[in-house]
């Protein structure tokens, strides 16, 4: 009998091996948190996307304990069959009003939002005009609907503006991230939203990085940008900042309507458990009056970035809780992270396909649970490792 499929997946498994490219999955054994038991070691962890600290919050764990006795563990169907709770409409009615929205409509998760969304607004003989650094769940919603797909050069507004006046498509989606995950940087939203508007296009944002860390009370990238327009289809994610699971797409209640009714992931997903819902109320209650974890992160990162003076390596130019170290060469930035992690201290070394080739870097995501200290320990491991390689 022929093995020729499965040598075949040996062989490129070994590919991986050889350009430093195979993944590591690492088990957790205590609680979301930067002191974390992992792989039966304590260490500092500099990993999650819990940029305020709520993952592991007693009152939201509360808060969800409570939604658990008393709506059970499942939601028994897809929300548009009988998978739907009125602590849903709850969530989703305070989800629009917390970000200045007529509508949301709640996802169970971002990748699932980013695919429903894209294919919902635009299809064959439309065009979408995306990032090329926008996150992959964004490249797959535009593959799937099938519309023809332009990349324009990261933040290049030029490029963007001759692709839309290029184009004649009967619809145009501009699709972009707010904080772009590897590099934390923040995209030119106010600039990108007169462009919809000269060329008539929507405009679709990822806030997935920027929700509950950015603009007033946390309320997102928008409303730092101070923008507001039914061309507008907002993304939040909830499994980051917001410390518990799901997403949601907020908007024009027409738009978030067309939505509900055509959006794969959502009609044909099995309801998102009710108990969840319980959870994220108490979560936005804390991201509203969360503007002390704010002021502590923007102390973190004035912190390592004061302390962190490179020589070869590149800090990235990020104002948010991602703070990139651009090391280059795949092994060497596998090779770093191991090191940092003979210390204690655990940062994931991101490679290709994840960034460009050649940018292979660390990525290194502050939260409000850590403290002062915590980032000197890292800046001082990351100066001395730079200077002994």
């Amino acid at each position: 009998m022929s093995t020729r499929l499965l040598d075949e997946l040996k062989t490129n498994l070994a590919e991986l091996d050889a350009r430093a490219l195979r993944r590591v999955r690492r088990s957790l054994e205590s609680p979301c948190g930067p002191y974390a038991r992992v792989d039966g070691r304590d260490m500092l962890a500099f990993c999650s996307n819990d940029y305020l600290g709520l993952a592991a919050d007693p009152a939201i764990a509360q808060a969800l304990q409570r939604g658990v006795e008393r709506w059970g563990a499942g939601s028994g169907a897809s929300h548009l069959v009988s998978g739907h709770y009125t602590i849903h409409d709850e969530l989703e009615a305070r989800l629009a009003a917390f970000v200045g929205c007529e509508r949301a409509l709640y996802f169970s998760t971002g990748f699932m939002a980013n695919t429903g969304v894209v294919p919902a607004l635009v299809g064959r003989g439309d065009a979408i005009f995306a990032d090329r650094l926008n996150h992959a769940s964004l490249v797959d919603g535009a593959l799937l609907s099938r519309a023809d797909l332009h990349r324009y050069p990261h933040a290049d507004l030029a490029a963007l503006e001759r692709s839309l006046s290029g184009s004649t498509a009967k619809r145009k989606l501009i699709v972009t991230d707010s904080v772009f995950s590897m590099d934390g940087d923040v995209a030119p939203l106010a600039d990108l939203l007169e462009l919809a508007e000269r060329h008539d296009a929507w405009l679709m944002v990822d806030d997935a990085h920027g929700f509950g860390v950015l603009g007033p009370h946390g309320r997102g990238a928008l409303a730092e940008a101070g923008l507001d327009s039914w061309r507008l289809i907002y993304i939040g994610t909830l499994g980051k900042a917001a410390g518990v699971s799901g997403a949601f797409a907020a908007g024009n209640s027409e738009v978030v309507e067309w939505l509900m009714q055509t959006a794969r992931p959502y009609i044909f997903t099995t309801g998102a458990p009710p108990a969840l819902a319980e959870g994220l109320m108490a979560s936005l209650d804390r991201i509203e009056r969360g503007d002390d974890l704010r002021t502590q992160l923007d102390t973190l990162i004035r912190v390592l970035r004061d302390e962190l003076r490179l020589e070869r390596w590149q800090l990235m130019n990020s104002r948010t809780p991602i703070q990139p170290v651009v090391i280059g060469d795949n092994a060497e930035a596998v090779a770093v992270a191991r090191a940092l992690w003979d210390e204690g201290i655990w940062v994931p070394a991101i490679r290709p396909p994840t960034v460009p080739n050649g940018t292979a870097r660390l990525r290194v995501s502050l939260s409000a649970a850590h403290t002062v200290a915590d980032v000197e320990r890292l800046a001082a491991a990351l100066r001395r490792l730079e200077a002994a390689r």
